[in-house]
């Protein structure tokens, strides 16, 4: 309790911008506050807030402590409501993050189908083509497509994708259909620099057996934009490199054909991931028990 008391006079102190403001919020004389970071300090072996008698700020590992402090101060207030309550329900905000289409075509059922089973809980479900640090922005979790750095957060598996190479059947009666990625050299290639692919002139990867194979693309025509790439292979305008999820709907419609299927690279992972299981809220662990089950039910399961 003692040390919950210092995370708790901590984050008031920075939150009010000084020791007598937040002294005052938590009805605590000047003294008191001053003893207690000091002690909080000499507990963790390094300084929080550098202080002058015109303003303080955070240090890198006041910055850090913030961060989780806010977080342990959050769940322990949460499991004492539902303690008090007499309820198991997970309550409080979640905030997701994801690809744009994937989020729209996979997340976002997942998140329907937890709001409907779990009132008390809020989502926030931020699409974005770009990968989030999710300490940093404040986020629980992402879905994540491709390898994993060295983060130190835990990843749980839900799938694999595929990366396939696509035309318009017209591009095909056409042009015929590429039999091995040395025959990209020659046709034209619609460049998608979204989501770690290719620009013009760039590689396409692909595997012959248990050989990798590297393939240089041309073309007259790059977008950062997966919906525009995938618009311009339709119109017949040459093939594109796509994470199979993006093309499914036009290869469904028979707008697009894949081609090339035997010398496709290895299914890229398909990812949960999030901070110390050891810190995980209920909202958090019922939100991974929807979305692993819903993810994994997909056709592009494990």
């Amino acid at each position: 309790m003692i040390k919950l008391a210092s995370m708790r006079a901590f984050v008031e102190i920075v939150d009010h911008g000084s020791l007598t403001a937040a002294g005052k919020a938590l009805n605590k004389s000047l003294p008191t506050m001053v003893r207690t970071l000091a002690d909080l300090e000499r507990d963790l072996g390094v300084v929080l807030l550098r202080r002058t008698t015109r303003r303080m700020s955070l240090t890198e590992e006041g910055r850090v402590y913030l961060e989780r402090a806010r977080s342990i101060l959050a769940d322990v207030a949460e499991t004492e409501e539902l303690v008090r309550l007499g309820k198991g329900t997970p309550r409080g905000r979640l905030r997701v993050t994801a690809p744009v289409q994937f989020g729209r075509m996979h997340v976002t059922p997942a998140v329907t189908t937890f709001l409907q089973g779990y009132p008390s809980v809020q989502v926030e479900l931020l699409l974005l083509d770009r990968v989030v640090d999710l300490v940093q922005e404040g986020l629980d979790v992402a879905v994540r497509i491709g390898p994993l750095g060295d983060s130190g957060l835990v990843a749980t598996r839900v799938g694999r994708m595929r990366r396939v190479v696509c035309a318009s059947p017209a591009w095909l009666r056409e042009h015929g259909s590429p039999e091995h990625p040395r025959d990209l050299a020659e046709v034209p290639c619609v460049g998608f620099t979204g989501l770690g692919f290719a620009e013009m002139g760039a590689l396409w990867r692909f595997r012959d057996g248990d050989r990798d194979l590297s393939q240089r693309i041309r073309g007259r025509f790059s977008v950062n934009d997966v919906a525009a790439a995938i618009e311009v292979c339709v119109a017949g305008l040459g093939l594109g490199s796509f994470l199979e999820y993006q093309v499914a709907p036009a290869i469904r419609d028979g707008l697009l054909q894949v081609v090339l299927p035997t010398y496709e690279p290895a299914p890229l992972p398909v990812s949960l991931v999030y901070a110390d299981a050891r810190l995980m809220s209920p909202r958090l662990r019922a939100f991974l028990d929807v979305a692993k089950k819903q993810l994994r039910s997909a056709t592009w399961q494990l």
